[in-house]
């Protein structure tokens, strides 16, 4: 097996608040792939989201975010366990960043737990006809649907979604939430949004607004 790098367990670490010594073990378990070592930590309960999930947030705020010109609205609530932490500026700034990835990156779910079933089987069924029409062998047709229905995770849940002001396009917000638990050392909880666009459902010229809020942000 190769050697687990300096680099790796950092950006394990990064991502899940674990202790260093547990990130180069999972590394080292999973073979050094990334994703499997994020899930042994998990299972293991070793990442700091892992060990306080189960308790109770409900304090904290909601942190709104109006685009210039008024053309997009956000309001998000952001949970923590004490009022303590609902008033340190790194969580008051991690809520209002997440407002503004909302108004960029536009997500319909808060969750891949989220998303109505009939939602998920209408894109599951899509996703069999695009793959049957296409003439891709039945034994990989089930490979193909997973992969695009991870696809729409990816683009239509804000906790899947890559974080918007993350140069490297790698972090998503469920791993920018982790790191503020790790950080804070509470329980967070992103539990609602809703996201206004003018116009919205108006047959009106569309315009992109979400581009120009996300080029604003980088």
């Amino acid at each position: 097996m190769a050697a687990i790098s300096a680099n790796a367990v950092k950006d394990l670490r990064d991502k899940t608040g674990a202790g260093m010594m547990d990130a180069k073990k999972a590394l080292e378990e999973a073979g050094g792939n990334f994703e499997k070592a994020v899930d042994i930590l998990r299972q293991k309960g070793l990442s700091a989201a892992a060990k306080k999930a189960s308790r109770v947030a409900a304090e904290g705020t909601i942190a709104y975010y109006i685009h210039m010109g008024g053309k997009i609205g956000v309001m998000v609530e952001v949970n923590s366990e004490t009022d303590f932490v609902a008033k340190n500026p790194d969580f008051q700034q991690f809520a209002k960043d997440v407002a503004m990835h909302i108004a960029a990156a536009n997500p319909q779910f808060l969750s891949r737990d989220t998303v109505p079933a009939d939602v998920l089987g209408r894109e599951r069924s899509v996703y069999e006809a695009q793959a049957k029409e296409s003439g891709k062998p039945a034994a990989v047709i089930g490979k193909i649907v997973e992969g695009k229905l991870e696809k729409f995770y990816t683009d239509s849940c804000l906790l899947e979604q890559v974080y918007i002001k993350d140069p490297e396009g790698k972090l998503k917000i469920k791993d920018i939430l982790n790191q503020m638990v790790s950080k804070i050392g509470e329980n967070i909880v992103i539990r609602r949004f809703v996201r206004y666009q003018l116009g919205e459902g108006i047959e009106k010229k569309k315009e992109n607004f979400a581009e120009e809020v996300a080029a604003q942000l980088k």
